[in-house]
């Protein structure tokens, strides 16, 4: 926590979207970490839905100055360009104060400049390189955003480069996010002992068979908390999930998850706030 004038300032978490790629009864997974008027947007999901979340959510456009692009898989990446356009208009009618800083590995940015070159109107990229800026991060490599070190790291997909990171906030605490895979062997380090690990569960483990999450590179619930429980991880965030059953997956995931993981644990449904 920060204290501002006396006043605490907590960490806080908005889950903007908490879904996979093909969720149509939800968003796809991005969300908001903020304290305070310090706000950093994760991911973007895959299309101009983010503007409805972030309306929905409570926050303006105008309100995101930082952002993180984890990889260039269409349901994280695509909503960035609706980001771009409307915040370059607002821009251009003197509507949005500040510039916006946009974070990821090589491969993203290159390719978040290459789709902005051809979709945007000229006046728009115009705005780019001014004030819309593209930050190329790398492997452990540490970044001051909104105020916080957060250190990026790659986590070795074998299907598209991706990075993760951890941030540090409040006294002494460690925020660990992993992308949309199981955390990789050589990345347990940056997990190991967090207070706060955000991890993919694309289904329950009971229902590997249905959804098939393996042959997506991805993790089950039990998968994600028999990890959070080896590492000494203090609560876990399990999203990217299916949506056939979004009013019981709380509890379902929930049941689950308890009989491999000790700490808490936490299913949020989309544009639901948490304080870390």
């Amino acid at each position: 926590m920060l204290f501002v004038q006396g006043v605490i300032i907590a960490m806080n978490i908005t889950m903007l979207g908490t879904g996979n790629a093909l969720v149509i009864e939800c968003y796809n997974t991005c969300f908001v970490l903020h304290d305070g008027n310090k706000r950093l947007l994760v991911d973007t999901g895959g299309g101009n839905g983010i503007l409805h979340q972030l309306k929905h959510s409570g926050f303006q456009l105008t309100d995101i100055h930082s952002i993180f692009i984890t990889h260039s898989h269409i349901d994280h990446i695509l909503g960035i360009i609706w980001v771009i356009r409307i915040s370059a208009q607002l821009m251009n009618r003197d509507m949005f104060d500040g510039d916006i800083n946009i974070y990821s590995h090589d491969e993203v940015i290159t390719l978040i400049d290459d789709m902005a070159q051809k979709l945007l109107l000229p006046y728009q990229y115009d705005f780019v390189g001014k004030r819309i800026h593209f930050h190329i991060v790398i492997d452990n490599e540490t970044r001051n955003i909104t105020g916080h070190d957060v250190k990026f790291f790659d986590i070795h997909s074998e299907r598209t480069k991706q990075f993760g990171f951890v941030m540090g906030y409040g006294d002494g605490k460690r925020l660990a996010f992993c992308g949309d895979e199981p955390c990789h062997t050589s990345c347990e380090r940056y997990v190991s002992g967090s207070d706060w690990l955000i991890h993919e569960a694309f289904c329950l483990y009971s229902e590997a068979d249905t959804f098939r999450p393996y042959e997506k590179h991805h993790s089950t619930v039990k998968d994600a908390c028999i990890l959070a429980e080896r590492l000494g991880v203090k609560n876990i965030l399990l999203t990217h999930t299916e949506d056939t059953d979004l009013s019981h997956r709380k509890e379902r995931y929930t049941e689950e998850g308890r009989r491999y993981f000790g700490g808490n644990i936490f299913i949020p449904d989309d544009l639901e706030t948490l304080t870390l």
